[in-house]
């Protein structure tokens, strides 16, 4: 799964508005003071020509959005549809996929870099903050009295962040934790959560995430993701989880299908390549040719060399 970094964000940004990615950098920032940055999403909407849809991926940084307009924002145990307005709130731990469903899209959203809110300068660890753990509720409806509560915040940090004011991150700090403790203070919006198609979702971005690391292209290529929990990582969802649905929706087990499609991928290689057991063992994330062997006997009924003549 491919990882959006704060660098990436900026290049593609400034690709969509044709603007230098400078342009959308703020003043004074540096690397003691981490990254932070605020936007009014109406003022990029005017300057993007196409519906800014995001892919199935995790980001690098955290991402606070005020959204008003119609969206779509899909997990992998759960798809939130935004039909007003809502307070969202991202982390990288829990990969998204983001949807807008028309151009009308106003609102703010700021992001920032986790050393923005080290604990040495907020008093607080940011993971540790139930807005941002895992499995929890992202996103709250808002009714406008909250909206526009909400917004003055951004306002502020927007003002600010352009402001020549010496200790102005030291502010934008207050700021973006207000606003933290905000949406803390929110009740879950459980009307949002369609759970009825999460088990279908989850098989297929599985699917996905398995078929992502295939074909094998060199032996010194190795698998990253071997094992159910790795997968389920990925999901940021629980292994049993996991297991419980592929079960539901495939009748096997998440074990099964990923030894299934290595075997798949082991007998191609043996068959269309000239590289030695060790080799394709190594590239299929065995460390030991053995345990390779045994793996192939087990699933096939024959040895890898057996099998190649």
């Amino acid at each position: 799964m491919e990882i959006t970094t704060l660098e990436g964000f900026y290049k593609t940004a400034s690709d969509n508005l044709n603007k230098d990615i400078s342009q959308l950098l703020p003043q004074g920032l540096t690397k003691e003071v981490g990254h932070f940055n605020v936007f009014d999403v109406s003022e990029l909407a005017k300057l993007i020509k196409v519906k800014p849809n995001m892919t199935y991926n995790r980001r690098a940084y955290y991402k606070i959005n005020l959204i008003d307009g119609r969206n779509r924002a899909e997990y992998a145990d759960k798809v939130i549809d935004i039909e007003t307005q809502a307070l969202m709130f991202t982390t990288p731990k829990v990969p998204y996929n983001w949807i807008a469903k028309d151009m009308d899209q106003r609102g703010y959203f700021c992001l920032f870099s986790a050393d923005f809110l080290a604990q040495s300068k907020s008093g607080v660890v940011l993971d540790e903050l139930p807005i941002f753990k895992p499995g929890g509720y992202p996103c709250f409806h808002i009714n406008e009295q909250e909206k526009e509560e909400i917004k003055a915040i951004f306002r502020k940090m927007h003002k600010e962040i352009n402001s020549d004011y010496a200790y102005k991150y030291d502010l934008i700090r207050n700021y973006l934790m207000e606003l933290i403790h905000y949406g803390q203070k929110l009740q879950p919006a459980t009307d949002l959560y369609q759970e009825h198609n999460a088990s279908s979702r989850v098989s297929s971005l599985f699917a996905e995430l398995l078929e992502r690391q295939f074909p094998i292209a060199s032996p010194f290529q190795g698998l990253k993701l071997r094992t159910p929990k790795d997968y389920a990582d990925q999901l940021s969802i629980h292994v049993n989880y996991l297991n419980r649905v592929l079960k539901q929706q495939t009748g096997q087990t998440t074990k099964s299908l990923i030894s299934n499609r290595i075997i798949q991928e082991a007998k191609i290689l043996l068959r269309q390549t000239e590289w030695n057991v060790s080799e394709i063992a190594f590239s299929l994330g065995f460390e030991e040719v053995a345990h390779f062997s045994n793996f192939f006997k087990k699933q096939t009924d024959c040895s890898p060399l057996t099998f190649r003549n």
